[in-house]
Order: structure tokens, then sequence, then C-alpha cells
């Protein structure tokens, strides 16, 4: 294959679709918008989720449950993960730069999956009780990071009575 062999694909020079231009192109009079109706006026908008005056989908679907919008998630690393680093002192940074946890900003839980042969220094947010145990059982060392203050969403009130 070279240049001379390369074309373009196929409906690649085909012409945009215009509407409105007479009679003779195919699309004159109602410019392919059919016959009265409400998508046939101009300046017509349906909202999001309508469905021509039946109940939409997301009224009709059961809602349950409760979804804390303040809880915070841990992206979670097993100690088998850790020993396979090689490293000696394992921090939120390292994970990151290795690709073991993917965002900047997550905070990370060690979770106690596998097994230790060296001592290491592990610093992290959170620890579970067995991966706390197995990283001193071993000869290493848990250091917890203290995690940012979440910012509050509301000012501070003060009561004054009227």
């Amino acid at each position: 294959m070279n240049l001379s062999n390369l074309r373009a694909p196929r409906k690649a020079s085909e012409n945009k679709k215009r509407v409105g231009r007479g009679m003779g192109s195919g699309m004159g009079k109602t410019s392919t918008r059919g016959h009265k109706g409400q998508r046939s006026r101009s300046g017509s908008r349906i909202m999001r989720g309508f469905e021509g005056g039946q109940m939409p989908l997301h009224r009709r679907l059961p809602k349950r449950g409760f979804t804390n919008i303040f809880k915070t998630e841990y992206e979670v690393v097993n100690l088998e993960r850790l020993a396979s680093l090689g490293e000696s002192e394992i921090t939120p940074e390292l994970l990151r730069k290795t690709g073991v946890v993917s965002s900047r900003k997550s905070l990370v839980k060690v979770l106690g999956q596998g097994e230790l042969s060296s001592a290491i220094t592990v610093r992290a947010h959170k620890f579970s009780k067995s991966a706390q145990e197995k990283i001193e059982k071993a000869g290493g060392k848990v250091e917890v990071i203290s995690q940012l203050p979440v910012a509050s969403t509301g000012s501070k009130q003060t009561a004054t009575g009227n």
C-alpha cells in the first residue's frame, strides 16, 4: 500500500442534508418535519425525559434507600500488592507513581489479604486490623496519615431572638 492506492472512506464526500430548499430537492415544503404536531413547529423544545404525557421512566421506577453525599471513599490495597512492589517504605505518592492507586486525591486503605516476608513501613490513611497486625508481626511499622478536613456546607449561624 502507498499514497497512490489510498481512497477516502465510503460516504466521506457526501454532502450534508439541506432541507427547505424547494420541492425539487426532495426535502421541500415541510422540510422533513411532517405535518402539524409538536416537533413540526419552529422553536419547539421538549424537556429531557418527556414521554408525550406518559409517566416518565424516572418517575415510574421505585426509589429506595439513602445516598450519603458526605461519605469518604477509600481506594483499597492488599498486603500482597504492597509486598510485590519490593519497597521498604510505602507511601500514597509511591502507590500513585507505580499505578496501584489511580486518583491523586484518593484516600488509601490497606487491607490484610496476603503475607509479608520483610519488614516495611507503610503510610496510609486507614488500615484494617488484620493488615496492621501482619505488618507489625513482620517487623514493620504502620503510620496513619491524617485525612484532610471536609469543608462544611453551611455557614455558622447564631441564634438571635426575633
